[in-house]
């Protein structure tokens, strides 16, 4: 079976097989648990609502640093609440996005809530599901001083260097591999792959983007994991079995409260 670490079936374009595709279409394509993540406060209530309606679904919540205007004491204080939800296997997608972001007040204040995020996951001794995009040093020195206390995650989409990563995996952390690794221009996370240990990899899609090859361009779901599962194979010549099946275990490490599908 392959682990889905990282989805949005919460997204509108879903919306036409969303039912059929978690009720069955999945499980029959090798597909067992899913993680659906949250990134804004309304991804969050509707991760948790598909977590608690379908059995190998689980749930992240957490607030994306582009959401971050939406945040407030008010939404630290549900996430807070809902952690102790068995369905609720970490407190994400949370981290840094520099991309879009120029201005330091701006970026100043994704920093503060991805630190009160951080100590929310410390708290309720979750793990943490990490977004980061042009902002690799900041993520890093963040997560490091977080690290010393035991907060462990996923960097999810990983898009940096594979000395960093190497960083990553003396924490103990995990590498988020999806679609980009089939990519012509994934030159970076295919060094990565090839850099790492499989032990600190989890496959995830993103969906319903980041399609991979064959079918880049198109809506992404978990049933295209299997051709980031040949790829990494490829990569690292072992079986594509092996891989499904170690990737697995990581996210059952990771993903503490999710039971064995």
């Amino acid at each position: 079976m392959i682990f889905e670490t990282h989805a949005h079936y919460d997204d509108e374009k879903f919306d036409g097989d969303r039912v059929e595709l978690l009720s069955h279409l999945l499980k029959e394509n090798n597909i067992g648990n899913i993680v659906n993540v949250g990134a804004s406060f309304r991804a969050c209530k509707d991760s948790l609502k598909l977590a608690e309606s379908y059995e190998n679904v689980y749930a992240a919540i957490g607030i994306h640093p582009e959401e971050i205007d939406e945040a407030s004491d008010e939404v630290l204080e549900w996430l807070r609440e809902n952690a102790s939800n068995p369905k609720v296997v970490a407190i994400g997608e949370i981290g840094l996005d520099y991309y879009w972001v120029k201005d330091p007040e701006g970026r100043a204040k994704q920093r503060i809530w991805f630190d009160k995020q951080m100590n929310l996951a410390k708290e309720v001794n979750l793990p943490v599901v990490i977004h980061s995009r042009d902002a690799a040093e900041d993520t890093f020195n963040t997560i490091k001083s977080y690290n010393t206390q035991d907060v462990k995650g996923i960097v999810h989409c990983y898009s940096y260097s594979k000395e960093l990563a190497l960083e990553y995996v003396k924490m103990g952390w995990y590498i988020g591999v999806g679609g980009v690794v089939t990519f012509k221009n994934g030159k970076k996370l295919v060094e990565t792959v090839e850099a790492i240990p499989l032990e600190n990899i989890v496959l995830e899609t993103d969906c319903p983007y980041m399609a991979p090859e064959p079918h880049r361009g198109s809506r992404n779901s978990s049933i295209y994991l299997k051709y980031v599962a040949e790829k990494i194979a490829q990569l690292k010549g072992v079986s594509v079995e092996e891989v499904e099946r170690i990737t697995y275990e990581n996210a059952l490490r990771i993903y503490s409260k999710c039971k064995r599908n």
